[in-house]
């Protein structure tokens, strides 16, 4: 497959992942009292990633996330020539379903552009937690998504069920991260709610590419280790 349409199933697949996953965020978590919830976020990331997967993976591989690309390149399964072009997919695609999502939401009459689903640390911490508690949590978590991607996606592992692995681990770490970071481990879904934000999410934009990128970079080269061993 050229590089044109697998940047295009990168760029659809990213939309869609900030559209599901920000959108419950954004419109259904909290509506009306006893909106969807936490819970029901952690699924929406989930399933917007897993259904992805499934329609997109086949052509791009179904990354959707900078981190991601990382990790699988320095798995020795990517190359590096591809790498940023599929990063500017990933971001484009995020910041135009963030802008979707925003003209939606921002006509209802109590919208709060202070929130928009950004990723933030110490007082935009959701439940208050500090910066090293963000790093730590999101570079941990990257660094596990990866593992099972890669794990998932490996020649010997069960075919079929890749989307589906992939899907339940992202539930996880959103159930386990939600109220840390708003859960990011993907530098393309925060950028693209940071931009429809106030400045201080941009401000903090940094640790949301940097710990997943660290993270998945990790795992990559341990992945790459694991299966030298295997071998």
């Amino acid at each position: 497959m050229d590089i044109a349409r697998r940047m295009a199933a990168e760029f659809i697949g990213t939309f869609w992942l900030v559209l599901g996953g920000c959108g419950a965020a954004v419109i259904s978590a909290g509506y009306p009292a006893g909106g969807i919830g936490l819970l029901g976020v952690s699924f929406a990331f989930g399933l917007s990633v897993l259904t992805g997967a499934y329609a997109f993976g086949h052509i791009s591989g179904g990354h959707f996330n900078p981190a991601v690309t990382a990790g699988i390149w320095a798995s020795g399964r990517f190359p590096l020539s591809e790498v940023l072009p599929y990063w500017a997919a990933q971001v484009s695609g995020a910041i135009s379903g963030a802008g979707i999502l925003y003209l939606v939401a921002s006509s209802a009459s109590a919208f709060d552009p202070g929130g928009f689903a950004a990723n933030g640390y110490g007082a935009h911490s959701p439940g208050g937690y500090s910066l090293m508690s963000a790093i730590i949590a999101e570079t941990i978590l990257s660094f596990f998504f990866l593992l099972v991607i890669l794990g998932a996606t490996g020649k010997n592992a069960p075919m079929g069920f890749a989307p589906l692995a992939i899907g339940l681990a992202l539930t996880l770490i959103h159930l386990i991260s939600i109220p840390i970071t708003n859960t990011s481990v993907n530098p393309a879904r925060s950028t693209g709610p940071a931009l429809f934000t106030d400045s201080w999410a941009l401000e903090q934009l940094w640790l949301f590419w940097v710990a997943p990128l660290v993270g998945g970079l990790a795992a990559g080269f341990f992945n790459r280790w694991l299966a030298q061993e295997g071998k």
